[in-house]
């Protein structure tokens, strides 16, 4: 699919839906390989070899000819872009912490908090207000994700920590990702710089803590990065037509394939709370969907919700 047959596809409600789906098996996939290789190698490692790899599939992707012209490299909002790729570095850390010592499916508890921060966030930034209706169901998802920790902040560790800091941080990225491409029509620059600033940044760690790799570990690491280089150009697609909270909230859906992918590859089990909480983060999410977008079968309407 062409990149104008794909942002076209993205106008519509259901393909934004299906786009945001797509996006949850991508980054599940890349999670699973972060959790496997947080076990045996540091973040620098990990992070330098795949982001120098999703910096130049974007960069040979830029260079295509688009009727007749070659795509230009350079952003319109350099400065954004640079903050943005910024709170990228600290997420991808962040969340390395986080999958390293949390169970798979829980660090989506922390997932869950990105859309209660995008509202926050999209007002002063994208001056997309946040109706009553969609505060309920913002209201809902932080409920869902306090029923998961009935003991209260005791339970919580180091670990939990990161993955909160995680979500502010790549919340903050995923807003400003959408005030850039009211500039930039090149989805692929929002992909292509912070992954090339996180390969610089890891570069000159790395030094310090490399540990000889082998083939298989070559292998995953550059198996994450063709996964996350798909799954953050199709994000990117999304939010250029879709309401920062709104798809944020539709990526709660990735607890679905989190909790799959954990039981078959990682043989852990989500506990009760773990699934009550977040069933009704997700129904919280569909309900936004409907409210803010009017998505119905064949349908969509338009609302300031």
């Amino acid at each position: 699919m062409s990149g104008a047959r794909f942002s076209v596809f993205a106008c519509s409600a259901f393909g934004g839906l299906m786009l945001i789906l797509l996006y949850c098996v991508l980054a599940t996939g890349a999670d699973a390989i972060t959790r496997t290789v947080a076990q045996s190698f540091e973040a620098p490692q990990l992070f330098f070899f795949s982001g120098g790899i999703v910096a130049v599939l974007s960069w040979l992707m830029c260079r295509t000819i688009k009727e007749g012209k070659v795509t230009s490299l350079r952003s319109k909002r350099p400065r954004t872009l640079a903050l943005r790729s910024m709170l990228f570095i600290a997420a991808s850390v962040f969340y390395f912490f986080a999958f390293r010592s949390l169970p798979f499916a829980e660090v989506f508890v922390f997932i869950a908090l990105v859309p209660i921060f995008a509202a926050l966030l999209s007002g002063p930034i994208l001056g997309e207000p946040v109706g009553w209706k969609s505060w309920i169901a913002l209201s809902a998802g932080v409920a869902g994700m306090f029923l998961l920790y009935p003991d209260g902040l005791a339970e919580l560790t180091f670990a939990h920590s990161s993955a909160a800091l995680g979500a502010l941080c790549g919340s903050a990225a995923m807003v400003l990702a959408r005030h850039i491409s009211r500039d930039d029509d090149n989805a692929l620059l929002q992909v292509l710089y912070p992954n090339l600033a996180l390969f610089l940044v890891m570069g000159c760690v790395l030094p310090f803590v490399y540990t000889p790799m082998g083939g298989l570990d070559m292998f995953l690491i550059a198996s994450y990065a063709s996964l996350l280089f798909l799954a953050r150009w199709v994000l990117v697609v999304a939010l250029t037509h879709m309401k920062a909270y709104v798809a944020t909230l539709l990526m709660n859906l990735q607890f679905v394939v989190m909790i799959v992918v954990g039981a078959v590859v990682f043989a852990e089990l989500p506990s009760l709370n773990l699934i009550i909480g977040a069933s009704v983060i997700i129904l919280a999410g569909i309900y936004l969907l409907i409210e803010t977008t009017g998505f119905r079968l064949g349908q969509q309407r338009t609302s300031t919700v």
